[in-house]
This record gives C-alpha cells, sequence and structure tokens, in this order.
C-alpha cells in the first residue's frame, strides 16, 4: 500500500517541478525586452566567440549578454577569490573604481557608450557562487 503513495508523491513532484520550471520561463520571456540593435547584438556575439576569456590576471569574462534595451552583462569569474573567506565589499569597492575609468577610456566599449547602454558587470567566485554586481550608467561614464 506504500508503493502506491509513493509513486503518487513522485508524480506529484515531478508536475509541480515542470509547472513552476514553465511558469519561470513564461516570466523570464515576458518581462525581457528585446534588443533591436543589430550592430549591438553582432558585437557581442563577437565578444562571446572568444568566451572564456582571461582578460586580466585573476579575472575571466565568461560571456556577455544584452537582457534589455540599452543595457549590456559582463559575467565574469574572480579565478582567485572564494566567497567564504573574500573580503566581497572591499574586492566589490576597488573594481567599481577601476571600472568606471575603464569604461570611460575603453576603445571596446566605445559602441556602448556612444549608444548610451547601462553596464552591468556580474561577478562569480572561483566556484561559481554569485559574489556581487555594479552597474555603471550613462550618467556615471558620460
Amino acid at each position: 500500500m506504500q508503493q502506491p503513495t509513493k509513486n503518487k508523491k513522485s508524480t506529484v513532484l515531478i508536475v509541480s517541478a515542470i509547472v513552476a520550471f514553465s511558469l519561470a520561463l513564461i516570466l523570464y520571456y515576458s518581462f525581457k525586452e528585446p534588443v533591436s540593435d543589430k550592430e549591438m547584438i553582432e558585437l557581442v556575439e563577437k565578444y562571446n566567440n572568444n568566451c572564456p576569456l582571461v582578460i586580466q590576471e585573476g579575472i575571466r569574462l565568461d560571456n556577455v549578454t544584452l537582457p534589455k534595451d540599452k543595457v549590456v552583462q559582463y559575467n565574469l569569474t574572480l579565478l582567485n577569490v572564494e566567497k567564504a573567506t573574500a573580503e566581497i565589499e572591499v574586492i566589490k569597492q576597488n573594481i567599481e573604481e577601476s571600472l568606471l575609468s575603464t569604461v570611460k577610456a575603453n576603445p571596446g566599449l566605445k559602441a556602448f557608450r556612444d549608444n548610451n547602454f547601462t553596464l552591468i558587470y556580474n561577478y562569480d567566485d572561483k566556484k561559481a557562487d554569485y559574489l556581487f554586481e555594479i552597474i555603471i550608467t550613462p550618467e556615471q561614464y558620460k
């Protein structure tokens, strides 16, 4: 008698998981704004063709996305950092200071600057655990 109850619980669990996953996909695509600029899409594809790429000692660019119109997101890994032992706020502050000057001067980011993109930098640790996000808006780099 326990076997049918166990099967029923498993079936309910599987159906619930499928419904939750489907709902998450629907919500994700419903709220995702389309990126209309073909030039930017092609630029991001070029970046991604070279990923993953160590861009600086200890920092790897994993991929670049266009989550919505006028927003580019860089997903990076800090190769020498482990969340459990890191001083995350100190690391974030140091990177944030460096990023702003890089965004203002880097010729590779000119197309994004010229088109008033917001730049989002998401950082994970070496174990792929999320660390922090830095957002740089056009008002900051102009």
